[in-house]
């Protein structure tokens, strides 16, 4: 799960639980990637540095060592690595996630009524624990010192818990990050999904601002659709990140505007590069680095695109929801093996 990064699965219009066919493995040429030519190779060099040391395997510990001396970025990726088109019979589809800021205490009191909290001890991972409603019902976590921090939106709360990590401002101005710690080890279902179902909107009405405003209208009925999520995200604080870079990814480290992708990490090894083709108003070609993962992020053609912190941010990614295509850059020996265990330890 995104170390972070729950994806912007609240949009949810995909198909996440239907079976996927056995991967297909299409070897292409760096000719065959659209507008290969043009990227700015070296910022994404940088990326792929940051986290290449953390892969746990033989030979990209050597690709890794190699890199740190690299001065032509280009010619690296064309010299070592291999473009793998995966394939499982699912269309492509891109989103978009990000950090949000939001305005929070460190103690209850006043309009911030709504906890964030840390790990329960009693949390086992992998097993089922309280749903999301029974633990805002009940107040099970209440006075247990698990609380980091009290926000003044219930929403604002559901959509932190989406993204798996955030800022929190507190009132006299300072700020606290928080990223994803764990989860109760309920099954994730999107709203967007269930108010397109209900019939309140049609697929295509469905954004971030639009769950938001109408459960901020619908209170009640705003905080049941809230509920049918029984997926409930804690948070661990990471103020010991620098304010200038992103928050933690799957890896355990920053992750990169513009560059990071969260992908299915059971198709896609983590660290590994990755040449995306996103259609849709904003067309966008570029070598990535799979340095997250996320619920909803599931099959060989999902990705979701960090695209930052903060409100500027939050709007670009809420409108992505597009096709196109990802190519995963491999070490030649293991793209030529056409293996599924290509991709994974």
């Amino acid at each position: 799960m995104l170390g972070r990064a729950f994806a912007t699965a609240w949009l949810g219009l995909m198909m996440t639980g239907s079976a996927m066919a056995q991967p297909t493995y299409t070897l292409l040429g760096f000719e065959d990637l659209q507008g290969w030519a043009a990227d700015d190779h070296q910022a994404a060099l940088t990326v792929f540095r940051d986290t290449c040391g953390d892969i746990n395997d033989k030979e990209w510990e050597g690709l890794c060592a190699f890199a740190a001396d690299v001065t032509d970025a280009k010619a690296f990726f064309e010299l070592f690595f291999e473009p793998v088109l995966i394939e499982d019979g699912e269309d492509m589809l891109f989103t978009g996630y990000y950090e949000p800021e939001i305005p929070g205490s460190l103690t209850q009191g006043g309009p911030y009524q709504y906890p964030i909290y840390a790990v329960p001890e009693d949390l086992i991972e992998g097993q089922p624990y309280l749903s999301r409603r029974e633990l805002e019902e009940s107040g099970a976590l209440l006075d247990r010192g698990l609380e980091i921090a009290w926000l003044s939106d219930p929403v604002d709360k559901f959509f932190l818990q989406i993204q798996g990590s955030g800022r929190v401002k507190l009132p006299n101005g300072n700020r606290i990050r928080v990223g994803y710690g764990g989860k109760n080890g309920r099954a994730y279902s999107s709203v967007g999904v269930e108010l397109v179902n209900r019939g309140t909107f049609e697929a295509h009405q469905v954004s971030a601002d639009v769950i938001r405003n109408w459960v901020r209208d619908n209170p009640v009925a705003g905080q049941e659709l809230l509920w049918t999520n029984e997926s409930y995200v804690f948070f661990r604080e990471v103020s010991e990140v620098p304010s200038d870079k992103g928050p933690l990814g799957a890896m355990n480290r920053s992750i990169t505007a513009m560059r990071s992708i969260a992908v299915d990490p059971s198709l896609t090894k983590l660290g590994a590069p990755v040449w995306i083709e996103k259609t849709g108003a904003d067309p966008l070609n570029r070598l990535m680095i799979a340095q997250d993962t996320g619920s909803a992020i599931k099959g060989a053609q999902r990705a979701d695109i960090f695209y930052g912190t903060g409100d500027a941010a939050g709007r670009s990614a809420g409108r992505i929801k597009d096709g196109g295509r990802m190519v995963v850059l491999l070490p030649i020996q293991r793209a030529f093996a056409k293996l599924p265990e290509a991709l994974i330890e």
